[in-house]
């Protein structure tokens, strides 16, 4: 009987062996099986994230301009299309848009891309910006004389060819840092003078010392201070002012006493002490500017012009009468004005590389195409624009042509010069000066001597029954387009 008992024991121990094996095999299977699922997962995870990564670093770096800390603070009001969609930062762009290679610039574009950086909001966005300013930024301030109007003669060696300039751009050179001036002459009340308000035009006339004969055609023809009536219209106040510099002969105790005496006579001589030459007509511009913003601020218009161009006043107010009342219809009152500028507007402009030329600017001093200008002997602007002009042009390097220079300051106001033909700078076409009643349909026309401007002057304010009603040169140009496109 024992062995039976024993064997049942074995058997049952047997059985619980087997059974034990069994549970550890299909418990390894279970876990093998769990282990071939979730390996791929765990790698491809790790992987998804080595991606991530990588894509993100590679973004931070590609956008960091070389020379600038990596991830620089944003400032809040810097709007630009990029990849961040983030509702707290604004859009940053994708790649570097500012630059900084300007080792093969002119003299005039680099000194002047140094300044508009350290007028960048986005680069220097605090009041600390300074703090940011970079060797090149330190050398353009080393070219900026603050004691006096001196010659800063270590531009000489700033400009590569400068030794084989002509002397005007030498001259420019060593001086274009300086704009302070004293005001020899001044004509504080001539824009209050007699009157109980504003004026509606004041003439800023070019001149120089020697040209008295053009300043009495001038005051005794288009240019009388006072009352003007409009060849149609009520008309406006109008003032006068002659711009001048002096001379090599200025300095002449005669010269000085005559002009002394003119302006005591007229009134309307504005002299500063710089030298007068035709690329310091610049100058006049920025002195004017200023005089004007103390003197004459609320003059609704200003006519700048040179001191041989003719000019048909009456039609001149009419034409500034008719716009000031279609802004105001169409824009409102605030700011009708402010961005309003007319003349001969000249586009796609290059520089002349021609040494013979009085234009002649080097392809070592400036580089590049002109903005749109208004040809400088005679271009009508808004008072209003003045004293932005005044602003701008204080983050504008001087430039030899003034007319140019003035295209300078408009581009970075965003302000967009009006093309009217009816501002002859260069003369009428080949062919039109013949026609009868030619002189009738322009505003302002170039390149006339004194005894031109009398005769011109005469024949206009009173013309013949012909020319009665003659329209300007941008109406009749218009009237022959159709015409032609009728008969085609």
């Amino acid at each position: 009987m024992n062995p039976v008992k024993t064997g049942g024991k074995d058997e049952l121990r047997t059985e619980a062996v087997q059974k034990a094996v069994m549970a550890c095999c299909l418990c390894q299977y279970r876990c093998r099986i769990l282990l071939c699922i979730c390996t791929p997962c765990i790698l491809l995870g790790c992987l998804f994230i080595y991606i991530t990564l990588a894509v993100c670093l590679s973004i931070n770096s590609s956008t960091t301009p070389v020379g600038m800390p990596r991830n620089p603070p944003l400032p809040p009001f810097f709007i630009a299309s990029g990849l961040n969609k983030s509702g707290i930062l604004a859009p940053f762009p994708i790649k570097s848009f500012w630059k900084y290679d300007l080792s093969k610039e002119a003299h005039w574009n680099l000194i002047q891309y140094v300044m508009d950086r350290q007028h960048s909001p986005i680069l220097h966005p605090g009041t600390n910006a300074s703090q940011n300013i970079s060797d090149l930024d330190r050398y353009s301030r080393s070219t900026q004389q603050s004691s006096g109007c001196f010659p800063n003669y270590e531009m000489i060696w700033t400009v590569s060819d400068y030794f084989s300039l002509p002397a005007q751009i030498q001259r420019f050179v060593i001086s274009m840092h300086c704009r302070d001036y004293p005001l020899l002459i001044d004509q504080p009340r001539v824009c209050s003078k007699h009157q109980s308000e504003a004026p509606m035009l004041l003439l800023a006339i070019k001149s120089q010392s020697s040209n008295f004969e053009n300043r009495q055609a001038i005051r005794k023809t288009w240019g009388r201070s006072g009352w003007v009536k409009g060849r149609v219209g009520k008309g406006g106040h109008v003032r006068r002012v002659f711009l001048l510099g002096t001379n090599h002969s200025g300095h002449n105790p005669g010269i000085k006493k005559n002009l002394r005496e003119e302006s005591n006579r007229y009134g309307d001589l504005l002299m500063w002490d710089f030298l007068d030459t035709f690329f310091n007509l610049t100058l006049k511009d920025v002195l004017f500017w200023d005089w004007f913003s103390k003197n004459c601020w609320d003059t609704r218009f200003v006519l700048k012009g040179d001191d041989d161009v003719f000019v048909r006043t009456p039609a001149l107010l009419d034409y500034l009468n008719n716009m000031e009342a279609v802004r105001s219809n169409t824009s409102g009152q605030s700011k009708t004005m402010e961005d309003f500028v007319v003349g001969d507007v000249i586009a796609s402009a290059v520089p002349s590389r021609l040494q013979s030329s009085k234009y002649f600017i080097p392809d070592s001093f400036y580089k590049g195409m002109y903005p749109l200008y208004a040809g400088g002997g005679g271009v009508v602007y808004s008072g209003a624009l003045v004293l932005r002009l005044l602003q701008v042009s204080k983050r504008v390097h001087l430039f030899p042509i003034d007319d140019v220079y003035l295209g300078m300051c408009l581009q970075r106001l965003g302000v967009v010069p009006i093309h009217h033909p009816a501002f002859l700078t260069f003369d009428f076409p080949e062919g039109e000066a013949k026609e009868h009643c030619a002189n009738h349909t322009v505003l302002l026309v170039h390149k006339r001597s004194p005894k031109e401007i009398q005769k011109l002057w005469v024949e206009t304010l009173r013309p013949s029954r012909k020319c009665r009603n003659t329209v300007l040169r941008d109406e009749l140009l218009e009237k022959k387009k159709k015409e032609q496109e009728q008969n085609l």
